[in-house]
């Protein structure tokens, strides 16, 4: 991506260097698979919210831990 105003093209070494070191330090991974066509539909639905995709299936998770931890608290 170049800005005509200033000259940048993008991230720096620097930044991708503070990018993976932050992702290494602070975040994990978990893949999931769907059905076809679902990811699209996960994908409006959290685009719907005004969430990234990510961010909608973590709030998802969050919530049903939540329920669940009330249910067994009963």
């Amino acid at each position: 991506m170049t800005n005509k105003k200033n000259g940048y093209t993008g991230q720096t070494d620097a930044r991708r260097k503070a990018s993976a070191k932050y992702l290494k330090e602070s975040v994990e991974d978990i893949r999931i698979r769907v059905p076809k066509g679902r990811k699209e539909e996960i994908k409006a639905r959290a685009d719907s919210k005004g969430m990234s995709l990510n961010g909608y299936v973590v709030q998802a998770i969050d919530e049903r831990i939540e329920r669940d931890n009330a249910k067994d608290g009963e």
